[in-house]
């Protein structure tokens, strides 16, 4: 401990953080050694979550389908949008600070001269948080990769690459064969292991084979067929017919819900699921910043694509949604993403860019971004200090019949709907 003991949830915020001199460093063996001196266990069924988009969507309707079936959940995500407890929900609601307060002072009593990076410390007071509360089912989106990620420091009941593609380069590698493996390593040999990948590389394939791994791969193991605006899924064993689209909006959400059901199909004979608890699960799953939209004109939707797959994905919804005026861009993202990338695919469905500064120092400054956007060709830019002016001369000069797409970093949709 410091010479003065953190007290508060701020103190033990900012005392967490100054720890260790990296944001990031990657490896298992610093928190694994911690989590052995805490005695930290699961006794239920144990969910993984990685991929390079969808994870958090997928995790939500894997908390709302189970939540649906009476089941006690715990879901564990990152990063949070407000408040640091929005990373863990028990049962739905985020956790207390105090509780979490009770963990980090475990955690700093456990870890001793080991240095343990803010996402591996506070990893592990959420993990000591859910393995106490005598859970049914846990789930654990993974926060970066796979193999190094600090939840891969357990064997997952079943685990779930949503998808591949390029992201976090410095640390993951350049190419989606180099990802692929990175992510497969959170796969357990004999254990299902869920790929929603549609073109899975190769390194994934292989991995799960040399370890022996039960690969479920979409449209080989498990699909959804769609009917018009209903859909159905077809699993190995399970199957349910003309289910009603996800309650979360976008064009990918319904196969994200054939991942997800993959996974509890999966598990099954752990936790056995109605066909009502799956109906009432898939309406109910929120996740915000996920094509989010905010009630009101013009029509607001938030959105944390900050890479160019997920911002395809945010351009296919907006291609899909009605709008006979102009779309408004307010786009902030951090220096190490591919901003051309996401420039190139959205530009064609934006004709206002209101771009901004974030409060991080590896954000890329609205100057930064209006370069790229002027070397793309595009002319109609407007820089701004912070997301919530930003969204607020966007929101102001837009038309009734305009929309407004606030999207890239977490710290956008954050931005915004704290103004809000």
């Amino acid at each position: 401990m410091t010479q003065q003991a953190p007290r508060t949830f701020a103190d033990w915020l900012a005392h967490i953080e100054q720890l260790h001199p990296q944001n990031i460093e990657m490896g298992l063996a610093r928190i694994a050694h911690v989590q052995q001196r805490l005695g930290i266990r699961f006794d239920c069924p144990l969910i993984t979550v990685g991929g390079t988009n969808g994870k958090g969507s997928t995790c939500a309707m894997l908390e709302a389908i189970l939540r649906a079936a009476g089941y006690r959940t715990g879901l564990y995500t990152s990063p949070h949008f407000h408040h640091f407890n929005e990373r863990c929900r028990i049962d739905g609601v985020p956790v207390s600070e105090d509780a979490l307060v009770r963990q980090f002072e475990a955690v700093e009593a456990a870890r001793g001269e080991t240095q343990l990076t803010f996402f591996e410390f506070t990893t592990l007071a959420i993990l000591g948080l859910l393995a106490e509360a005598r859970l049914d089912a846990v789930i654990l989106e993974v926060g970066l990769g796979g193999r190094l990620d600090a939840v891969n420091i357990f064997d997952a009941d079943v685990a779930v690459v949503t998808n591949v593609d390029i992201d976090h380069v410095d640390f993951l590698g350049g190419t989606r064969e180099a990802i692929g493996y990175e992510k497969a390593c959170i796969y357990r040999g004999g254990r299902p292991a869920i790929c929603g990948d549609v073109s899975p590389p190769q390194t994934l394939l292989q991995h799960a084979q040399t370890i022996g791994a039960d690969l479920w791969l979409t449209g080989r193991d498990f699909h959804a067929e769609l009917h018009g605006t209903d859909w159905n899924y077809a699993g190995r064993r399970l199957r349910f017919d003309a289910l009603q689209p996800p309650g979360m909006p976008g064009v990918c959400q319904t196969h994200n819900a054939s991942v997800a059901l993959a996974a509890l199909e999966a598990v099954r004979e752990r936790l056995p699921l109605t066909e009502q608890a799956v109906r009432t699960g898939l309406a109910q799953a929120f996740m915000p910043g996920r094509f989010q939209i905010l009630p009101g004109k013009p029509v607001a939707v938030l959105d944390v694509a900050h890479n160019p797959h997920a911002a395809a994905v945010l351009a296919a919804n907006l291609k899909a949604m009605p709008c006979t005026g102009k779309t408004w861009a307010v786009f902030g993202a951090m220096q190490d993403k591919d901003i051309d990338g996401v420039i190139a695919t959205m530009k064609a469905r934006v004709q206002q860019w209101c771009v901004t500064d974030l409060p991080l120092p590896r954000a890329a400054t609205a100057q930064q971004i209006a370069a790229r956007l002027r070397a793309a060709g595009v002319a109609d830019i407007r820089c701004f200090a912070s997301p919530a002016e930003a969204y607020a001369y966007a929101f102001g000069s837009a038309d009734e019949n305009d929309r407004i797409a606030a999207f890239g970093s977490f710290w956008v949709v954050a931005g915004v709907t704290t103004a809000k």
